[in-house]
């Protein structure tokens, strides 16, 4: 008695198989496919300079048309102070007990502005460039980046006006400074990737453009542009515990709050959160590294459909 063994039919070659072989023997790939995360880095540095001369642009010409022109970049933000001084400082006492109020106010103003601008030309960077994105190959990030830096260049116009406030109001030169400049490193690095994370979502949904500023406006009563948090959480004893944490541990607070520590002697060490420049790193790392990951994997769905 014999046995006879049955092995399965090899599966039928396909024409697409015929196809994937013949590309992968002469070295092709799919269209528009996501490099890898090296490769991606890579090429976004190719492209710095395109980073550069688009965020400079963009800066140039927000204010074009504007017959005061680029002093808009300084009068935008001291305007919207001039405002919160008068509704907060004055009509609602915020001032009261907050030594340097104005200086205190001007920069709160001016390192809010930098986060929330960041964000808001975030979310409309892929929706509102897609002529740009359909017609170009080039790594998306780009576009969220180079929003960031043009806000960033913004911010060191308003910088200059800063300067001049406090030393209009007395606030002498320190070597706390040069403070600042860590402080916007680690916040560019934070707007950035809160930034390239708004930018997938908007891609995808651009009604989120119509929904952030009450989201921003929300995020910025908390975080203490107008009002010390610390003298807020001091004097209202019936807070729940965990309300100080919280809005003292919120990214903008902290960010505002180091620059107020860096620039106005007034504000002392004992306003910041424990471990503040522990906090302010976490944050820049995680929203930056996992905003940047975040974008590059839905890097070959942008501006399809």
């Amino acid at each position: 008695m014999t046995q006879v063994l049955h092995t399965p039919p090899p599966a039928p070659v396909t024409a697409e198989d015929d196809l994937a072989a013949l590309a992968a023997r002469h070295g092709l790939s799919v269209s528009g496919a996501r490099p890898t995360l090296p490769q991606y880095i890579r090429q976004l540095w190719a492209r710095r300079h395109f980073i550069v001369a688009f965020a400079t642009a963009k800066l140039t010409a927000q204010y074009a048309q504007a017959k005061l022109g680029q002093v808009w970049q300084i009068m935008t933000p001291l305007l919207n102070a001039a405002v919160y001084y008068f509704i907060f400082g004055i009509l609602l006492g915020t001032k009261r007990g907050v030594p340097d109020y104005i200086p205190f106010l001007v920069t709160g103003v001016f390192i809010w502005t930098f986060t929330s601008s960041s964000i808001m030309t975030g979310t409309r960077a892929i929706a509102g460039n897609l002529g740009l994105v359909r017609a170009l190959h080039f790594p998306r990030a780009a576009l969220p980046i180079s929003f960031c830096l043009q806000q960033l260049q913004q911010l060191l116009f308003s910088m200059a006006a800063l300067i001049v406030i406090l030393l209009c109001f007395g606030v002498p030169v320190a070597a706390s400074w040069l403070l600042a400049i860590p402080v916007l490193i680690l916040q560019f690095t934070f707007n950035t990737g809160m930034s390239l994370i708004m930018a997938r979502w908007g891609a995808k949904t651009p009604d989120i453009s119509q929904l952030m500023p009450f989201v921003l406006r929300t995020w910025m009563y908390i975080s203490g542009v107008m009002w010390s948090i610390d003298r807020l959480t001091g004097n209202h004893k019936g807070l729940p515990s965990w309300v100080a944490p919280v809005l003292k541990d919120n990214p903008a607070a902290v960010f505002i709050d180091l620059m107020r520590y860096s620039l106005i002697d007034s504000f002392h060490s004992s306003q910041l959160p424990p471990h503040v420049w522990i906090v302010a790193t976490g944050w820049a790392l995680v929203v930056g590294v996992g905003g940047f990951i975040y974008f590059w994997k839905a890097e070959e769905t942008y501006g399809r459909g």
